[in-house]
């Protein structure tokens, strides 16, 4: 019941926040969504190389079991 309090507050007050420094809030969103794709490919190339050793050792290990 807090979380679903506490979560309302959050979204009166984001609401709040757009509604007064709308202007602000797209020129922050202008300048931070390039930054925040940077992280979030960088991510995904992480997980996916991690994904490719995993398969390959998994593969080496069937292959071992195989003999």
């Amino acid at each position: 019941m807090k979380a679903l309090l506490f979560g309302l507050i959050l979204l009166a007050a984001a609401g709040f926040g757009v509604y007064f420094w709308g202007d602000q809030v797209l020129v922050f969103l202008r300048g931070g969504l390039p930054v925040a794709a940077l992280l979030i490919g960088l991510l995904a190339l992480f997980i996916g190389i991690a994904d490719l050793k995993d398969r390959a050792a998994a593969k080496k290990e069937e292959e071992e079991k195989a003999e």
